[in-house]
């Protein structure tokens, strides 16, 4: 916590007004005024063991600093302290399944000071958050509210945790609980909570995992695991972080960080880069369960289930008829229809359960009110394999996160962009969240998520796609971004506020894009920022740069508008497009953008709407002949500020990049130019959207203003 004389006062008034509030239960809250999270444990004998352990191991391998001296001083520490009788189930456990490790349950019976090290390093690591000097330490209250979500910072081995909650307790992991009497135990560097479970996430990867599924004949999720194995993905889901970028930061190739910004959100300047590059995957599957229904036996050997699935994916048309495939044994080419088939249930980076679908600034939604959704929200992303799109889909009234959901909404002018209704074969796939049922923390470097209904690229769903407007965020391009917590980090310190990419020459981490050497990009989270952006979030850069996107495919061949969110100020640069398939050789589209200049500056017609539909319709149109649109009246213009919107906002527009007939079996690249030399003048970009014909030229159903 930022300031605990506040926590304290706060749990004061709190406690004295519980008789009127059933919200927040403080029964079990204690505060210790002069304790440090050190102190206090020392003070308890239920923790003798964590505090010598505490005692024994050091911060990190270049440090000679233990984690005892770390949470003895200033801070913001969340410790999940197991107790004596936790950490002895702890010992007897790995004796009895990893028995190469330890002769008896005690730490004096490990074969070597080494792995005893190890483990006393697992258990601690695993134990900690440190917050930092920008963040508060986490209170129950301030967990997430949903089953299955994670706490926003990582701990200090590096691993996000999970949250479940049965009756009263909450269990971290989903099998760790906390004692419901000894939680939120406040004291002078953070907050302490009694664990009858040590912390200690298995570093498996999803290829291990599956694996394991397979080597046990484990029902729930075999006939995927058969057929990834088959398709030869094991080797790519068995990766976990990019060894070369570790080693260039390492050694200081790789800057640590840059210094552009220096404002009053940026008071240092600094503009931090990504520790890492990781890898991760996220997973959908039809439950073992599923195919018992469709006459397949799971535990059958894979030489004979998997040609039967197969027939399976032909009979019921799980594929789309422009699709050209084989059908043959040799699953691992990429022309097989079972690879394509499997890859299309795999996404390139790993999400987990509230990062599915993001709600951050929508239309009327307020962040202090998270479980409270508005209007729909949807995310679009390219899976692995051959580039087909998946869309994961959530709403106030879909009560869940489904995939290629294509429902009736109420669109009109006036209306308030709800679900009306959805067609039973447009429903899609829903996606089960649930801890005990999906592997949301097993698995170092992915999410398994069960769906309810088989998943596929069949032409309904490419039809159902190319019907629509499809709006992607620009940092939805980077599988990277997801898997090193960049994208949308609920976090205010810096070092996650301003992420620095540094430029392509010096290492491509986000391999869609490139960027020329006189480019400094910068991520801007904007978490808790009050931007008028799609999430609050943009993507920046000053210079004379020079960057080039990798974009998402069309669903359809056909004739597509690209379009840019633009926001003018005088920061802003003025930049010249190119967009095409020949990554080598990129036409100009259109003349250049001028950023610099105010709506009221640019002579394109426009007018703030007057309420009268004919009249606004009039000057949409007049907009669309000048390149331009207004914004969507599905962002909020303030952040969580409830029914202003984009649309009620001159300076942000929608500039039409161009219009052509594409084909979805090319990949199109966009790239952006400064044409001015000038050192701080910046591009910007917040979100594109592919429009087909069908939406922005319908006479019969003009395109909606959400």
């Amino acid at each position: 916590m930022k300031n605990y004389v506040k926590s304290t006062l706060w749990l004061t008034v709190i406690g004295m007004l519980a008789a009127c509030s059933e919200q927040v239960d403080t029964s079990a809250r204690y505060v210790y005024k002069y304790d440090s999270a050190l102190s206090y444990l020392e003070k308890h004998e239920q923790y003798s063991q964590y505090v010598e352990l505490l005692k024994a191991t050091p911060v990190s391998p270049v440090s000679d600093t233990k984690v005892a001296q770390l949470i003895s001083t200033r801070g913001h520490y969340t410790v999940f302290a197991p107790t004596n009788e936790a950490i002895d189930t702890f010992l007897t456990t790995l004796c009895l399944e990893e028995p190469e490790l330890l002769t008896a349950p005690s730490w004096d019976a490990f074969v070597s000071e080494r792995k005893r090290d190890s483990i006393r390093h697992v258990v601690v690591h695993n134990s900690i958050i440190d917050s930092g000097d920008n963040e508060e330490a986490f209170l129950t209250y301030d967990f997430p509210i949903e089953s299955g979500n994670e706490l926003p910072l990582n701990n200090m081995n590096e691993r996000k945790l999970s949250v479940r909650y049965y009756r009263d307790t909450i269990f971290i992991n989903n099998t760790c609980p906390i004692n419901p009497v000894q939680q939120d135990i406040i004291v002078t560097n953070g907050v302490i909570h009694q664990m009858g479970r040590v912390i200690a996430p298995k570093d498996i990867t999803a290829s291990k995992y599956l694996l394991d599924l397979l080597n046990k004949q484990e029902e729930g999720f075999l006939v995927m695991a058969k057929a990834i194995q088959a398709c030869g993905l094991m080797d790519t889901l068995s990766m976990i972080r990019d060894e070369v970028y570790e080693d260039l930061y390492q050694r200081g190739v790789i800057p640590e960080f840059h210094v552009l910004y220096i404002d009053g959100h940026h008071p240092d300047g600094y503009n931090w880069t990504p520790r890492h590059r990781l890898y991760g995957f996220t997973i959908f599957a039809e439950t073992d369960e599923f195919w018992r229904t469709q006459g397949l036996d799971p535990t059958e050997p894979s030489a004979t289930l998997l040609p039967k699935l197969v027939q399976w994916i032909v009979d019921k048309h799980q594929y789309s008829n422009d699709d050209v495939f084989t059908t043959d044994k040799n699953y691992a080419s990429e022309s097989s229809l079972l690879y394509q088939w499997t890859t299309y249930h795999i996404l390139p980076f790993r999400a987990p359960s509230d990062r599915l679908v993001f709600h951050r600034n929508e239309y009327a939604y307020t962040p202090s009110n998270a479980g409270k959704y508005t209007i729909p929200m949807y995310e679009i992303y390219p899976t692995m394999g051959k580039r087909r799109l998946i869309k994961i889909y959530e709403s106030k009234e879909s009560d869940g996160v489904y995939l290629n959901r294509f429902p009736n909404l109420d669109i009109g002018r006036r209306n308030i962009y709800h679900e009306i209704s959805c067609d039973p074969d447009k429903v899609g796939c829903y996606v089960e969240r649930d801890p005990n049922k999906a592997v949301l923390t097993d698995i170092i470097n992915c999410c398994l998520y069960p769906i309810d209904a088989p998943l596929s690229y069949n032409d309904d769903v490419r039809d159902n796609l190319a019907r629509q407007r499809l709006r992607f965020d620009g940092m939805s391009l980077f599988p990277e971004a997801m898997n090193n917590e960049i994208r949308l980090k609920k976090s205010t310190d810096p070092k996650n506020q301003d992420v620095y990419i540094p430029p392509t020459s010096i290492y491509p981490y986000f391999e869609n894009m490139m960027m020329n050497d006189e480019t400094r990009f910068i991520y801007l989270n904007a978490y808790e920022y009050q931007w008028c952006n799609l999430h609050s979030d943009e993507m920046k850069a000053k210079g004379r740069f020079e960057l080039t996107f990798k974009l998402p495919p069309v669903p359809r061949r056909g004739t597509y508008e690209l379009r840019y969110k633009v926001l003018p100020n005088g920061d802003r640069g003025i930049q010249q497009f190119y967009f095409g398939s020949d990554l080598n050789n990129l036409p100009v589209t259109g003349i250049p953008v001028d950023l610099t200049r105010p709506i009221s500056n640019m002579n394109v017609g426009y007018e703030k709407d007057t309420g009268d539909d004919d009249y606004d319709a009039e000057v949409d149109k007049r907009l669309r002949n000048n390149g331009v649109m207004k914004g969507p009246k599905s962002v909020n213009g303030t952040y969580g500020n409830g029914e202003d919107n984009d649309r009620l906002r001159g300076n942000n527009l929608r500039y039409i990049i161009t219009r052509q007939t594409l084909d979805p079996d090319k990949t199109y690249y966009m790239k952006v130019k400064s044409v001015l030399d000038a050192e701080m003048k910046e591009f910007y970009m917040d979100y594109m959207e592919w429009c087909p014909k069908e939406v922005y030229d319908n006479p019969e159903h003009p395109e909606d203003i959400w």
